[in-house]
């Protein structure tokens, strides 16, 4: 069987650690920090061994000396391995804070004189080459690590598995942000929010009152209807095509009830169709 490599990089504090320790969870055999030069050494000792299929390698900034071997280094083993290249990045404003909540310094930062927005402009520039090379690009500016330790769970988990195509419907609340990674984008906003009815405002779109309250109303079964009807024709034209991964967003205000409640239904109705279906409540 040939191996499966997942190559993690992207810019300081994205949650390149998270993604990385995600995929360890899940069973893949995991190194950071690998120097570009030694992939194919490293990845050619461990399928030799037969028992190791799956394989997480992390790559950033400390291993800027190398890069101007990136492209033949990756060139070459993509020839051998199947191997995808997930680059995480986050808005400037996002990593400054991350750094300044943790007190921990940027790699880059003694080179541009302790001035962090320089540094990260500088990893920017360092890292295109990766980025221009990635399988998949993620935003996690409004994720949590926990969040974005779930969705590489999700992306993963099932890398051995046989479906055509991974597809992730993600709830989330506009007022958090917009999902950066998402395909499809659906506002529910039109339908009446529990928000403001007695003794709903504090459950969930997964409990029964919410949902009753929800999808008793006609303008959300014929969203519902129609939203099914729109992905049973996408779908197969994005497998089709060759699409690996799909992400849709539903969203409302908050992101606690109706996004929540219509992404269930919504998975729970897409079942019929050949691919990994994941479930992501980004701001429940």
């Amino acid at each position: 069987m040939k191996s499966s490599i997942v190559i993690i990089t992207g810019l300081s504090g994205s949650g390149k650690t998270v993604a990385l320790r995600a995929l360890e969870d899940i069973g893949f055999f995991c190194v950071d920090n690998l120097p570009i030069t030694l992939l194919d050494l490293f990845i050619s000792k461990l399928a030799k061994k037969g028992k190791i299929t799956k394989i997480g390698i992390g790559i950033d900034i400390r291993e800027q000396a190398f890069f101007s071997k990136i492209d033949s280094a990756l060139l070459l083993i993509r020839k051998k391995y199947k191997i995808e290249i997930v680059f995480l990045e986050a808005e400037r404003g996002v990593l400054v804070r991350r750094f300044k909540e943790t007190r921990r310094p940027h790699p880059l930062s003694s080179s541009v004189d302790s001035d962090i927005e320089k540094a990260i402009d500088k990893e920017k520039d360092v890292l295109m080459p990766l980025r221009v090379m990635a399988n998949r690009i993620i935003d996690t500016s409004s994720y949590t690590p926990h969040q974005l330790r779930q969705m590489i769970t999700s992306l993963y988990s099932g890398v051995t598995r046989k479906k055509s195509m991974s597809l992730t419907l993600m709830s989330f609340g506009y007022k958090f942000g917009i999902p950066q990674n998402a395909d499809l984008l659906f506002d529910v906003r039109f339908i009446p929010n529990p928000h403001f009815i007695p003794g709903l405002r504090e459950l969930c779109g997964l409990d029964y009152p919410v949902k009753r309250f929800i999808f008793e109303k006609s303008q959300t079964k014929e969203f519902v209807k129609r939203l099914k009807g729109l992905l049973d024709f996408l779908v197969p034209l994005y497998i089709k095509e060759g699409k690996s991964y799909l992400t849709v967003g539903i969203g409302c205000t908050g992101g606690k009830h109706r996004s929540p409640a219509i992404t269930e239904k919504i998975a729970a109705l897409l079942k019929k169709h050949s691919v990994d279906i994941n479930i992501i409540h980004r701001d429940m």
